[in-house]
């Protein structure tokens, strides 16, 4: 169902995008006790390799172009590999809500990249908007206990947040040509295929692991993973990458919603002011910011 500027679909997908990838940070801080961070990234991309798989197989999805094999390789490495590790081994030592501020700088790196290289254009009140919601986003991360104290690892969720911005640029051409389903498909398929070196490690711990910790990995692999970078690659290939990547600002307004509601951490003043920021920014890219 689609009408006057309103797309069922794209809503839909928008919404599944920010509330799993939001539930992720609950599943991460759970496998952390029994799990590696490395690990952690292996397990979610086998999982969602396999869900995938099962989807490729229904449809008959072809392989990709030999052409594009490199790019393929490419976005699995940034947006799963390097991302995954990267986030999971700086989460070890930052706390929750710097991580949370240090992620979201990567819409304005999404932003930055599609100007230069995809010709996407903000009004300068996109801009404004995209400060407005890093804003929120900061003072979110001050709002809670542990402050806006930042350790050596930071430079390694940093590192993470670049390496989505960049994955975010390079797969439009590629879901205009596959569709979204298959490119993130081939992604993950390249995303477990480069981080096969902590299957060793994975073995044992899975072994040792408790069953509760172990179904908390299957749900990051299944929903977070298979469908959540299924939804936003399909959200993204129907609205400019900037705009579809401003959507992110949201998810540590619903990570805290879900803390809030699953484990009874109540938000501090300062985290919900800082999500009404956040909100206003995100409304203002979308509705005053984009060249028409």
């Amino acid at each position: 169902m689609k009408r006057a500027g309103f797309d069922a679909r794209v809503t839909l997908a928008l919404v599944a995008t920010v509330v799993f990838w939001a539930s992720a940070f609950a599943g991460i801080r759970a496998g952390l006790g029994a799990y590696g961070p490395g690990e952690i990234a292996l397990f979610r991309f086998l999982v969602a390799s396999f869900v995938l798989g099962g989807f490729a197989l229904l449809r008959r999805m072809p392989l990709p172009e030999w052409r594009d094999v490199p790019a393929v390789f490419l976005a699995g490495f940034l947006a799963f590999t390097l991302y995954h590790v990267a986030l999971n081994y700086g989460e070890v030592t930052v706390g929750a809500g710097s991580a949370s501020v240090l992620i979201n700088t990567a819409p304005i790196f999404t932003a930055l990249l599609a100007v230069a290289f995809l010709g996407e254009r903000l009004r300068m009140l996109g801009w404004v908007g995209m400060a407005v919601s890093f804003f929120g986003a900061a003072l979110i991360s001050v709002g809670e206990s542990e402050g806006f104290g930042l350790a050596p690892r930071a430079f390694l969720i940093l590192v993470a947040a670049l390496s989505s911005s960049i994955y975010f640029v390079i797969q439009k051409p590629y879901l205009r040509k596959y569709g979204a389903l298959a490119f993130t498909t081939y992604a993950v398929w390249a995303g477990a295929l480069l981080s096969l070196v902590f299957l060793p490690g994975l073995v044992s711990e899975v072994r040792a692991a408790p069953a509760g910790t172990t179904l908390a990995m299957v749900y990051l692999g299944v929903f977070p993973t298979a469908i959540a970078y299924f939804t936003y690659a399909y959200m993204s290939s129907r609205m400019p990458a900037s705009r579809a990547v401003s959507f992110l600002y949201l998810i540590p307004v619903m990570a805290y919603l879900i803390a809030w509601v699953w484990l009874g951490e109540v938000p501090t003043l300062l985290s919900v002011v800082g999500g009404c920021i956040t909100l206003s920014g995100v409304l203002i890219v979308n509705t005053l910011g984009r060249r028409r």
